[in-house]
Parts: C-alpha cells; sequence; structure tokens
C-alpha cells in the first residue's frame, strides 16, 4: 500500500536514461530503502514502455527487497514506441486497457501485486463504470491494492470517486514555486477537504527553477536566492521546502538518480520556511502583492 509516513517517492520516468547496470540500480535502490524513501513512482509509458521491465530485472536480482518497498504505476496514456508501433497517442480508460495494462506491469515489474495504480490523464471519454470494473476486479484478484489518480481536477475525480466503494489514495498534480496552477483552481483545497494527500510531479518545474531566463522565473530565483542566503541552504531546498510548508504535506516526487542529490534534497525538511518567506515567493511568482 502507499506508504503515507513518507514526504519523498522515487520517479523512475528517467531510469532508461540513467546508464545503471542491473546491480548498480539494485545498490541505488538499497541507498534509498537506507534513507527511508520506499515509495517507487512508475508507469506503463515511461521510457518508451521500457524503464518498468528494466526495475523488474533488478527486483529479479534480489525478491525479497520487494517486501520493503511500495510500487506506484500509472496507466491510461497509448504511444507509439518500438514496443508498440501501431499505437497512436491517444487516452484509453477502457476496462480492457486497464486490465491488459496492469497484467502487462505486472510481468515488467517482476512481482504478483501493485501497491497503488493510478489513472495517468483524464480521459475525454473516461467511463467510470468501466474504470470501476476494472478496480473491482484487480482488488479482488489481489493484483492492486490501492488506486488513485494522476493530473485530474476535482470535478473529474469526484465523478470517479462517485462509482468506487473504496477511496482514492491521491492525485499526483504538478506544483512548484514556477506553477500554481493547483492552488489557483481549488485543486490542493479539494484534496485538503477529501483529507487526500496529493503526490507533487516535478516540484522544481523540471529545471527552471534554476535554468530558465523568463521575467518570472528570474524574479522568483532572485528570492529564492536571498532566502537560501538566510538559511545557508540552495536555491533547489528552498524551493522544495516551499512546498513542505503547505499544511496539506504533500508527498514530493524526486527524479535524479543521483544519491548525493537526493541526500541534498531530503535536507530540505530541516529547513523551516517563514510565512515571510512563503509569501515573498509567492508575490515573485504572480508580479504583484496579494490583495
Amino acid at each position: 500500500m502507499l506508504n503515507q509516513n513518507n514526504t519523498f517517492i522515487q520517479g523512475f520516468w528517467r531510469l532508461d536514461s540513467w546508464g545503471f547496470s542491473s546491480q548498480e540500480l539494485l545498490k541505488f535502490i538499497e541507498q534509498l530503502i537506507e534513507l527511508k524513501i520506499t515509495t517507487f513512482d512508475h508507469a506503463d509509458i515511461y521510457g518508451g514502455y521500457i524503464c518498468e521491465e528494466i526495475f523488474g530485472n533488478t527486483l529479479k536480482l534480489k525478491p525479497s527487497i520487494r517486501e520493503q518497498m511500495q510500487i506506484t504505476t500509472k496507466c491510461g496514456i497509448k504511444l507509439p514506441s518500438s514496443k508498440f508501433p501501431d499505437y497512436t497517442h491517444i487516452y484509453d480508460t477502457s476496462y480492457e486497457h486497464i486490465i491488459e495494462s496492469v497484467n502487462r506491469s505486472l510481468q515488467n515489474l517482476a512481482t504478483d501485486y501493485i501497491d497503488t495504480l493510478l489513472i495517468h490523464r483524464p480521459d475525454m471519454l473516461m467511463n467510470p463504470e468501466e474504470i470501476a470494473r476494472a478496480f473491482n476486479q484487480l482488488k479482488n484478484d489481489g493484483k492492486v491494492r490501492e488506486f488513485g489518480v494522476s493530473n485530474f481536477l476535482p470535478h473529474q475525480l469526484d465523478l470517479l470517486q462517485s462509482y468506487l466503494e473504496f477511496p482514492l489514495v491521491t492525485n499526483q498534480i504538478e506544483a512548484s514555486v514556477l506553477s500554481h496552477e493547483h492552488f489557483d483552481n481549488g485543486n490542493i483545497n479539494h484534496l485538503h477537504k477529501l483529507r487526500i494527500r496529493p503526490q507533487i510531479w516535478s516540484p522544481l518545474a523540471g529545471g527552471r527553477v534554476l535554468n530558465d531566463t523568463s521575467d518570472k522565473s528570474a524574479r522568483v530565483r532572485k528570492v529564492l536566492q536571498e532566502i537560501s542566503d538566510k538559511h545557508n541552504a540552495d536555491i533547489e531546498q528552498i524551493a522544495i521546502d516551499w512546498l513542505l510548508t503547505h499544511p496539506l504535506n504533500f508527498q514530493i516526487i524526486i527524479g535524479s538518480g543521483k544519491i548525493e542529490r537526493i541526500r541534498q534534497t531530503l535536507m530540505s525538511q530541516q529547513i523551516k520556511l517563514t510565512r515571510d518567506d512563503w509569501f515573498k515567493i509567492w508575490t515573485a511568482y504572480t508580479g504583484h502583492d496579494i490583495p
């Protein structure tokens, strides 16, 4: 099941580009577990449908390590790839595709259950009855323990939830000092109302926190630097702690394959931003004072 005690989740969407051997990846996983990062985030499509398989081949070297981790994966997007050259880029949340995707993920990940399955993106043709039928079958078969969504807006989450007899456990959404969409559209407040702890992807805005040249990014980076100097931290740590300061207790998905950088990220938990700090960053993004 999803480890709700973890603040950080390790994402593996770039795993195919890290150049790890199976033994090196096993060592990396063991180091993560030592750091108490035990939830590992995947999706069927990552790496052109190969990242799950890379991870699963490593688990085969030490099957017992599976008991120390929680695996999240996602389905619902089709992408053309070398494995599926006939696919076109569409969303597919049909009963058949969900079942097929999960069975393939189980095989690729070398496991007989997935801790948490997410619908990857809202599907304009989503039939909540079909998703509920697939979820119920997967749960009853013991193949998936918990379910959630990714990139859903409040009305989309509520629609799916209304067809389920068990609660959705998370919604993966983008948020950062350079991405306020889900603060502004009511999604974070809605999740707070439902006591659903979101998982935050792209918490450093895909690197734009450090290297984007727009006026908005430059304003935010200037304030981040001032605050980081005050706290004797780096800009990335301040940007992460800005998210951690929120009372909903976000879970942060880390995308790095470098263990030292991950250790540095974890140190952001030791920083305690003041409200003044937090709102300085907020207003640097908006470019104007709060009302």
